[in-house]
């Protein structure tokens, strides 16, 4: 047993909590990151991180790995998909909120501003466009930066299945992107 201090409140704690924090709890931001691209909602990812978070303690006995990151993304990704079969309606409802808007200095340009914050927006707006089986394996290659066969252990698919999702959400970005021209954004 340790003891961990919360708020100024002294917790007896177990080992397990222990190596549970030092193996799991660095991957938190990773965690977040997924569940919200596949949520497209921070208020839902949080939900579904705090579930993942308490699946994997559930679970950690059984963690005989040496990749907790994978480990962790595949409970958060299982947990989305049971969040997402209780809440698919609710969901495909829900558009993803502006995010605060960042105040430029004033070595930017306005144009410069603008085209840079539409080209983001747009951006984001495309990748939330995917279908999620596309969203999720952009994500942990291009955001993540995990190798063709970390993704097929997250999702558990082929790596075949991987390479084809992977091109075929690339294509689809390059799709939806090239459309727009500067032009449009003013």
């Amino acid at each position: 047993m340790r003891v961990l201090e919360l708020q100024g409140v002294r917790v007896a704690t177990s080992d397990k909590l222990g190596r549970f924090e030092q193996t799991v709890l660095p991957h938190m931001d990773a965690a977040y990151s997924l569940a919200r691209w596949l949520t497209r909602n921070e208020h839902d990812a949080e939900d579904v991180v705090q579930e993942a978070i308490l699946r994997a303690y559930r679970f950690f006995d059984g963690f005989q790995g040496t990749e907790p990151r994978q480990w962790l993304l595949k409970i958060v990704r299982n947990t989305f998909y049971t969040w997402y079969s209780k809440n698919k309606n609710q969901a495909q409802m829900e558009h993803l909120g502006d995010e605060a808007m960042e105040v430029p200095g004033n070595e930017m340009a306005l144009e410069e501003v603008l085209v840079r914050d539409h080209g983001k927006k747009a951006l984001m707006s495309a990748i939330e466009t995917l279908p999620l089986e596309f969203r999720e394996v952009l994500l942990l290659r291009e955001f993540e930066g995990y190798s063709y066969k970390e993704i097929a252990d997250v999702i558990e698919a082929p790596i075949g299945t991987v390479m084809s999702r992977l091109s075929r959400a690339r294509q689809s970005l390059k799709n939806r992107l090239s459309g727009q021209k500067l032009g449009d954004f003013f």
